[in-house]
């Protein structure tokens, strides 16, 4: 079976983010399908082992807000590559307030707040089904796609993301050239010599000293 053939599926990258027991949560997810338009829902699909997932299920409330191209790649980073159960990945960006549970508001389209109706197993994963009880958009800017965030920032998918795989290599980018690996959110820069000393990760801003030698 040829996996590849799945990145031809056209995808979004958005931010969900919930509270319970007044903790807030939020992690990057690309997998969220509008189900019908009248009464509308939508689907969304969460690694099992995610602790915002975790607290969307107690709270059964959960607001997904619509990625921009131009967002800061630390928020990609901070929510893509961290958890919420150890870092407030709030603390650092500018957010609101919507019916208790915080929201981006830079970097962003607009925000869903959504009702969950529904839990489907997945295996690994959860599909949560929920109702659209509000919105709200901010601009008219270009929302990310994933193949823009893949092409363009070069960015990769964590562990727990549903489009995740091993990445296979292309050897025939790394003839004579050195591979570099960042260690927070895996952005591969490959070049002919060592790194310059003010390098810093395109993706989510780290210093040269958490690029390794791959």
């Amino acid at each position: 079976m040829d996996k590849k053939i799945l990145r031809n599926i056209s995808y979004g990258v958005y931010v969900v983010s919930t509270k319970y027991d007044n903790k807030d949560a939020g992690c990057i997810i690309n997998t969220l399908t509008q189900i019908t338009s009248e009464n509308p829902l939508i689907s969304i699909s969460l690694n099992k082992n995610n602790y915002t997932s975790e607290l969307l299920k107690k709270a059964n409330k959960f607001i997904v807000a619509i990625i921009s191209e131009d967002i800061d790649p630390n928020i990609i980073s901070t929510f893509g590559f961290t958890t919420s159960k150890d870092v407030d990945k709030f603390a650092n960006f500018s957010y609101e307030e919507v019916d208790g549970i915080k929201v981006l508001n830079k970097g962003i389209c607009g925000y869903i707040v959504c009702e969950v109706k529904d839990i489907v197993d997945a295996n690994t994963h959860e599909v949560i089904i929920a109702k659209v009880i509000d919105t709200k958009k901010y601009n008219e800017n270009k929302e990310m796609t994933y193949r823009y965030y893949h092409e363009v920032i070069k960015g990769s998918a964590p562990k727990n993301a549903p489009t995740y795989e091993e990445k296979e290599e292309k050897k025939e980018e790394q003839v004579g050239k050195k591979k570099y690996v960042c260690d927070i959110c895996g952005y591969e820069y490959l070049t002919d010599g060592e790194l310059p000393d003010d390098f810093v990760c395109p993706l989510c801003g780290a210093d040269k000293s958490h690029f390794k030698e791959a």
